[in-house]
């Protein structure tokens, strides 16, 4: 909860939340809370596999005790219910007070927005209630009436297995475009090394270049034709800035820094991506073989039984590694997606309405990872609690397709960025993109040459 207060703190606008009063105060709180129930789901699976290997390695210690079965059968219960009371009641009534202004005709205060919002969201249940009802009257008529009673052993799981179901799907769409966006981003952070190229000489050509686009742009002669491309000399004269600085910083990296950081990240990067798709392809022939490879619900999970890895603590480990890799890599590809590009936060610039919506699009996302990971074979810890008991897990042609779309996408994104990657460095190392373009009479805007009076173009 701390971590996330900070993170939240971090990115939101300051005259939104303002201290003391309910608009920051409350709000802040809802949005807090529900971020760090989406931590809690994330961590679900790892907290379980090293439970379970900890039990392996010390079964008769006195001080491991605690460590049980129940104990994680009740967290998983937990961040079940408070995903639910989240996802249903605590962002949608955030949402509808920070849209609310009171009823007309009442004394306008926080009262009144706080009676309107819960009005509002009062009359979304009922409606939800009702869609869901009808969908599993037409699925399954004989306890269609039940689950209109059984609100809580029945309702909340049905309408919590559509929205797991939704973001398995969105998992699958951004997992694999986010381990493809790992290597740019990742490349973004380091220091590359260039095959082929002197940086000294580099630079040096990059500072004249800056300095006479510069002097164009401000002691420059005012002929027709640079008043035509001021702002494409402007957007060039960016570019070749921060490309200068960009060289400032990799002279300034040390040789192990340039010539070992970058390739190793690559590598270990490189790794895991290749191991997550070997896994799902081993999980689609063991789908073919054996009916125990099904994901399912559980009871008990009887730790310190046994590992839940055929290689035991070490690929244990690797399950873990993979889950948390996975997880960052959708977060990522989410970000990175054209549809949700936008939902990107801001540092110091996010407003209130921004943030309900990254939370509650990271709590979708996280409550459908232990789904996500055990669909795909990434471990064979069994899902606990209300987890395991979506209808469609049963469905063997649904989950054999999931692997196989998800080995395909993941498999093509991958190929893809690899190959545009060695080309462009080959290109950067043999100095081809440093060649002059030669501007056609179709980049001249029309519009521009009609205002400077122009009338022919020879």
């Amino acid at each position: 909860y701390m971590v996330c207060y900070l993170v939240l703190t971090h990115f939101k606008k300051t005259a939104e939340f303002i201290t003391g009063e309910f608009d920051g105060f409350w709000m802040l709180w809802l949005c807090t809370f529900t971020l760090s129930v989406a931590v809690c789901a994330v961590l679900l699976l790892p907290i379980s596999i090293l439970s379970n290997e900890v039990l392996l390695t010390f079964p008769h210690s006195y001080y491991m005790q605690w460590l049980n079965g129940s104990l994680i059968h009740g967290l998983w219960n937990l961040v079940f219910l408070f995903s639910n009371l989240s996802l249903v009641f605590l962002m949608p009534f955030a949402y509808f007070f920070t849209e609310s202004e009171g009823f007309a005709g009442s004394k306008k205060g926080v009262m009144a927005r706080v009676y309107e919002a819960v009005v509002l969201l009062i009359l979304l249940a009922l409606l939800v209630l009702g869609i869901v009802w009808v969908a599993s009257a037409l699925l399954h008529d004989n306890v269609a009436r039940q689950s209109l009673y059984d609100l809580w052993e029945y309702y909340l799981p049905y309408l919590y297995s559509g929205i797991s179901l939704f973001g398995v799907l969105l998992l699958l769409l951004c997992t694999p475009f986010g381990l493809s966006r790992m290597f740019s981003v990742t490349g973004s952070l380091l220091v590359k090394p260039r095959l082929l190229e002197d940086i000294e000489d580099t630079l040096s050509c990059t500072v004249f270049e800056e300095d006479s686009l510069y002097r164009k742009l401000n002691y420059g002669g005012p002929s027709c034709w640079v008043k035509l491309n001021v702002e494409a000399m402007r957007k060039e004269y960016l570019a070749v800035q921060s490309r200068r600085v960009a060289l400032e910083m990799r002279r300034k990296a040390s040789p192990w820094q340039r010539n070992l950081g970058y390739p190793l990240a690559m590598l270990i990067l490189l790794a895991l991506t290749v191991m997550c798709v070997l896994m799902v392809c081993f999980n689609v022939l063991e789908l073919l073989l054996d009916e125990t490879a099904m994901p399912r619900g559980m009871e008990d999970p009887h730790l310190g039984m046994a590992s839940f890895s055929m290689f035991g603590s070490l690929g244990a480990a690797v399950q873990v590694v993979l889950i948390l890799y996975l997880m960052v890599s959708s977060v990522v590809g989410f970000y990175s997606s054209p549809l949700f590009c936008g939902l990107l936060p801001r540092v110091k610039d996010t407003n209130l309405t921004q943030i309900i919506v990254n939370c509650v699009s990271l709590l979708i996302l996280s409550s459908a990872l232990p789904v996500f990971s055990r669909t795909l074979g990434i471990t064979r810890f069994d899902l606990l609690g209300d987890f395991g008991r979506y209808n469609w897990l049963g469905n063997f042609y649904v989950v054999f397709l999931y692997n196989m779309l998800f080995a395909g996408l993941t498999s093509a994104s991958l190929t893809k960025t690899v190959t545009w990657a060695v080309r462009r460095e080959l290109i950067r190392a043999f100095g081809l993109d440093r060649l002059p373009i030669p501007v056609s009479r179709s980049t001249i805007p029309f519009k521009l040459l009609l205002a400077s009076g122009l009338s022919k173009i020879q």
